[in-house]
């Protein structure tokens, strides 16, 4: 099932309020995603599939690497979400369970489902939650700007949300000695999410000091006043935001195509030395990958995660007769595994 149109993100506050320490941009896209898929109201919805293809696009990906595609979902099933208890404690679980990519007639798929603890967090609930439509979040380019544009939807409503320095660059991810300087922190951080919000979301933010100063006048704490914004800049559904970046990738300008095509050859290179676990050299995978090209239809060939899985069999293929046999010059036996099929 492809992604649909006006996917509407809808989430509970406390899981707002998850810490996003080392949450990359790719990271909280994919998790806008999944909530954006599931239905609130149906659990039976907390499996997620879509396209692999439509997440590529989605997370403006030169190419699908299978080692990238683990770390960046083996980090998100190790994402954990901390609870307060009334007793001053803490029940700490992790938000996902289970991540699967797989093939299935012919066409590739990421899944994702929510660990049994979260459920709640996800399901269910009848108040304290917000909801905003994934396009708003689809042209944000950093981490800080997603965040910075949840934590201050959250509050939509009230008007204004009053946060203290430290507090904010823990929702923004931003380590504690990071932008010890304020003005650092408005030049780097609050001022480029100020303008991206604007541009391309449905509110904007003013922002100002608050409450009472630290030592020599430091600014402990922040008033932000957030209004509805109408002038920004396009509000794409999710297909037209997959076409776009489709059209990105036919139609670049003649300089960026050039340099596009020998990044992407560079790229798929390096990627199919990972497929032989980094054993051979550039120049050794530049030859198997030429003799690849002989042995595979187009379709096939320029699909990347087909092109790996075949480097890895024939690479596995070459460790299992390694077993049997000592072989001496590993390189020159894979080669005639390929170009047997020749």
């Amino acid at each position: 099932m492809a992604l649909k149109k006006n996917n509407l993100v809808v989430k509970k506050n406390i899981l707002n309020e998850l810490r996003a320490n080392n949450m990359t941009l790719q990271e909280l896209r994919f998790f806008s995603i999944y909530l954006s898929r599931i239905n609130p109201n149906d659990i039976e919805t907390r499996v997620v599939r879509f396209p692999l293809e439509d997440f590529r696009l989605i997370m403006e990906l030169g190419r699908l690497n299978i080692e990238y595609l683990k770390n960046t979902t083996n980090s998100l099933l190790g994402k954990i979400i901390n609870i307060p208890l009334e007793s001053g404690g803490y029940e700490a679980f992790q938000v996902f369970k289970r991540c699967k990519v797989f093939l299935e007639n012919e066409i590739w798929y990421i899944e994702i489902d929510a660990h049994d603890q979260a459920l709640p967090l996800m399901f269910d609930f009848k108040e304290k939650y917000f909801s905003y439509k994934l396009w708003n979040t689809l042209k944000l380019k950093s981490s800080n700007q997603i965040r910075m544009y949840e934590i201050l939807k959250q509050y939509e409503k009230i008007g204004y949300r009053i946060m203290t320095v430290d507090y904010l660059k823990m929702q923004l991810g931003i380590g504690e000695k990071e932008y010890q300087r304020f003005n650092n922190l408005v030049y780097r951080v609050i001022e480029p999410c100020k303008k991206a919000l604007e541009e391309n979301t449905d509110i904007k933010f003013t922002y100002e000091p608050y409450g009472a100063k630290g030592k020599f006048g430091k600014i402990l704490e922040l008033k932000f006043n957030i209004f509805k914004n109408n002038c920004y800049q396009d509000q794409l559904t999710l297909d037209e935001f997959i076409e776009e970046q489709k059209k990105i990738e036919i139609h670049p300008e003649d300089e960026k195509r050039e340099s596009t095509e020998i990044s992407r050859y560079d790229s798929r290179i390096s990627f199919m030395q990972e497929a032989c676990n980094n054993e051979f050299s550039k120049e050794e995978i530049i030859v198997l990958y030429n003799a690849a090209h002989k042995i595979l239809p187009d379709s096939d060939f320029h699909d990347d995660l087909t092109l790996f899985h075949f480097f890895k069999d024939k690479y596995d293929e070459l460790n299992m007769r390694s077993k049997k046999s000592n072989i001496k010059y590993r390189f020159n036996y894979l080669k005639k595994i390929f170009d047997a099929e020749i």
